[in-house]
């Protein structure tokens, strides 16, 4: 059986994380190691809690520095290349788009900030103020309704009538 310095099996490791996210059966190939003691190296490092375990659809176990190299990688990317890049990470490319959001907002003023925290409130109030508006005017009709209903209950109880509800 072969022995591995620490050096090298971190480094192996290293690459079945985001960005790079090899397959453990190309990583295999690569390195010249079996895939079996790939598998028990990774379980050991999520037992030690080194790695997560990260579903391949999902982006939410990548690094926050994962995911800025991936948005500069990006950066100047075509559509067509962003989705390719992404096939190949294993992302979509509205993940990818959210991502570089998200370091542009965080490299704002606390100015700008504030600015945009100010827009979105005033724009959370309006629709809060328009579903209030339209949560009564429900309201209003089913008070109606119920009036009405009673009403028509109250009428057939006084005249004796059911022929009406046909």
């Amino acid at each position: 059986m072969k022995h591995y310095s620490a050096e090298r099996k971190a480094a192996v490791l290293r690459k079945m994380l985001p960005p790079l996210s090899l397959p453990v059966a190309k990583l295999a190939q690569q390195e010249g190691i079996s895939d079996g003691t790939l598998y028990h190296w990774r379980k050991q490092a999520m037992a030690r809690g080194d790695m997560s375990a990260v579903s391949k659809r999902k982006a939410e176990g990548w690094s926050a520095e994962s995911k800025l190299a991936a948005v500069v990688e990006t950066a100047l990317l075509s559509e067509v290349e962003l989705s390719q890049y992404c096939r190949e990470k294993r992302l979509y490319p509205e993940q990818v788009k959210a991502w570089r959001q998200a370091c542009i907002v965080g490299q704002q003023t606390a100015t700008q900030q504030r600015q945009t925290e100010g827009i979105q409130a005033r724009e959370d109030q309006k629709r809060i103020r328009e579903l209030e508006r339209e949560l009564c005017r429900k309201d209003k009709a089913l008070a109606e309704a119920a009036a009405i209903l009673i009403l028509r209950k109250k009428l057939n109880a006084l005249w004796g009538d059911d022929a009406g509800e046909n």
